[in-house]
């Protein structure tokens, strides 16, 4: 099993704030020209082993809560969460690799991994528990991992699916959660209500993410073009389904009031709605894509 890290790797100060976007370092840094998307470092990791220099996050609008080390990753850093415990002046997060690898920063805690385990399929999400004292993984073919105080209430491993699992949200009580694949399926357990999906509808880029809004109980899908669709009463507060991108959308974070969302883009750019910008990196040269976002 692989022991807790309380801090990461990063070429950047390793911050967690109210917005915070994970970066996906793989070494040697890639080529001049487009940069590739997580889920193409997810693929590529899959069909030859590598030691990841990465797990690179950058914080904006809160105070540092990690000293960076040269601690090489098994594999590439895929997922973010923020502790939904945090205060302004005692925050953490977690970090997750598709091995199944699980880092901590800050106050965060390290209730177990499957970096050690053989999986069917990466791990691609992460959702947190509301206590802050366990948390979800969720695999590619739909398979749920649960650690610490995070039960257990069923997966979509072992079954046909249309299309891969790309993101995962806790229940508002943590007594649930939701799956959400690439076409827009949604897939409910435990408590966490179903109140539709795009499943069957024709999308015009591919679903990247999930996220609960405390609120209502609903739930937000985000597209890699930045399209937003509300289910279950979670207000729209807008989106750049029409608006061009210089790169894709791959991750999405409800405000931690559920006022608004921000989602970021692989570039590092971020996309505030209803809640206030507090910077990006979209402007900034990476060394590899930004691959996910937390808000606290």
């Amino acid at each position: 099993m692989r022991g807790p890290v309380r801090v990461l790797t990063t070429s950047l100060a390793a911050v967690v704030a109210m917005a915070t976007v994970a970066v996906a370092s793989l070494a040697p840094a890639a080529p001049a020209g487009a940069a590739p998307t997580g889920s193409a470092l997810v693929s590529e990791a899959l069909v030859a082993p590598h030691v990841y220099a990465g797990g690179g996050v950058v914080g904006f609008g809160a105070p540092d809560v990690g000293n960076p080390v040269t601690t090489p990753l098994s594999s590439v850093v895929v997922a973010q969460v923020a502790n939904p415990v945090a205060t302004s002046s005692d925050e953490g997060y977690w970090l997750a690799s598709a091995d199944g690898g699980v880092y901590t920063v800050g106050n965060a805690g390290y209730y177990g991994s499957l970096g050690a385990l053989h999986l069917q399929g990466p791990i691609v999400a992460m959702a947190a528990t509301p206590d802050g004292k366990g948390y979800w993984l969720a695999a590619l073919d739909g398979g749920v991992f649960a650690f610490g105080d995070a039960a257990f209430y069923g997966s979509m491993g072992g079954h046909h699916l249309n299309s891969p699992v790309v993101g995962m949200s806790s229940s508002t009580d943590g007594k649930g959660y939701r799956l959400v694949a690439a076409d827009g399926g949604i897939f409910a357990f435990g408590d966490a209500p179903f109140a539709g999906s795009e499943g069957g509808a024709r999308l015009n880029a591919p679903v990247v993410g999930t996220a609960n809004d405390a609120n209502t109980g609903g739930y937000w899908e985000v597209a890699a073009d930045g399209g937003v669709f509300s289910f279950g009463g979670a207000p729209f507060y807008g989106s750049t389904g029409n608006v061009h991108l210089n790169a894709p959308i791959v991750g999405m974070a409800e405000t931690s009031d559920g006022s608004g969302y921000r989602f970021t883009a692989a570039d590092g750019g971020v996309f505030s709605f209803s809640a206030p910008f507090l910077g990006s990196m979209g402007a900034v040269r990476l060394a590899r894509p930004v691959v996910a976002m937390a808000g606290t």
